[in-house]
């Protein structure tokens, strides 16, 4: 029977990583909108989680495949591998059609509180604390500042069926998350193994669905899978395996937060956005989630769930 690893605070370095994370996802939407005219949005997701598995797979060679202990162990990681890539690439792909982005960033943003509400349920040591709750609180004030009353307004309007669909992609990245603590497999050859499965559903959905693979594709569109490949389903899938495992998913979730945040930078430095006071103050009040939900190394073993 696998051993749940314990929580601890999280270090300077936990934090480090969770901003990569975030920066890391958030470049993908850039990298989405380059290459899913010629890809299609469910091609795109096969390919891009079969490059993630592809980059995974030498290293996992290398340092010796861990394969699951028991059949509970393959339904665990085929649960979260579907919960993780499968259900959720394709909501959020098929919700961006109708739904404005700032719609989707603030439906999005409702992650770290099912994760409040999910951990504190279903675990025993990443429980509901007053610090928390002020964490998640913080982080989601800034993607309101970061969308704008635009966004919040806008869900009186557009497809009651995509904003249902963009909620259940955010259920679905809480479930997996809540379920990778309980796998016991190092996080490199639990994503690889995850991004294989993955793959394995993908492509015959992406066959069904859209017929054969794409083909005469641009430059920008192969270097955009690429990077999708490689970056934001392959590295960071590793760090998210990691935090979750380490500092519990309550607070790596709030890394989610800064997604749009930093979203919207990319798009000053990409695109020559202009800089505005609403993106510094939206990043503010999420960093500002971010460091009470560390609590700093003198926090209480009742909050972190494990020695610092």
């Amino acid at each position: 029977m696998s051993q749940v690893q314990a929580l601890r605070a999280p270090t300077r370095v936990d934090m480090a990583l969770m901003l990569l994370t975030a920066i890391i996802w958030a470049s993908a939407f850039v990298a989405i909108r380059v290459a899913v005219p010629e890809a299609g949005p469910v091609w795109l997701a096969a390919i891009r989680v079969g490059l993630g598995f592809a980059v995974l797979l030498p290293y996992a060679i290398w340092r010796g495949m861990v394969w699951p202990a028991s059949r509970r162990q393959w339904r665990l990681i085929g649960g979260m591998a579907v919960l993780n890539m499968v259900i959720p690439f394709c909501l959020i792909a098929w919700a961006g059609k109708t739904l404005d982005a700032g719609v989707l960033s603030l439906l999005m943003g409702t992650g770290p509180f099912l994760a409040l509400i999910g951990s504190h349920i279903l675990t025993d040591d990443d429980r509901l604390t007053p610090r928390k709750l002020v964490s998640v609180i913080l982080g989601f004030g800034g993607i309101l500042v970061v969308v704008g009353p635009s966004a919040v307004a806008g869900l009186g309007a557009g497809s009651l069926e995509a904003k249902l669909a963009a909620l259940g992609a955010s259920l679905c990245y809480v479930t997996a998350g809540l379920l990778i603590r309980k796998i016991d497999m190092p996080p490199v050859r639990l994503a690889c193994l995850a991004l294989g499965l993955g793959t394995a559903a993908l492509i015959p959905i992406a066959l069904i669905t859209s017929g054969a693979p794409p083909t005469g594709l641009s430059a920008a569109t192969i270097g955009a899978l690429i990077y999708l490949g490689v970056f934001p389903t392959g590295l960071a899938y590793i760090m998210r395996f990691h935090l979750i495992r380490t500092i519990g998913y309550t607070r790596f979730s709030l890394s989610i937060n800064l997604i749009p945040v930093f979203g919207v930078g990319l798009g000053v430095l990409i695109l020559g956005e202009p800089l505005s006071l609403t993106l510094i103050a939206a990043l503010a009040l999420v960093l500002a989630g971010l460091f009470v939900a560390g609590g700093g190394k003198r926090a209480s073993l009742s909050e972190t769930g494990g020695s610092a």
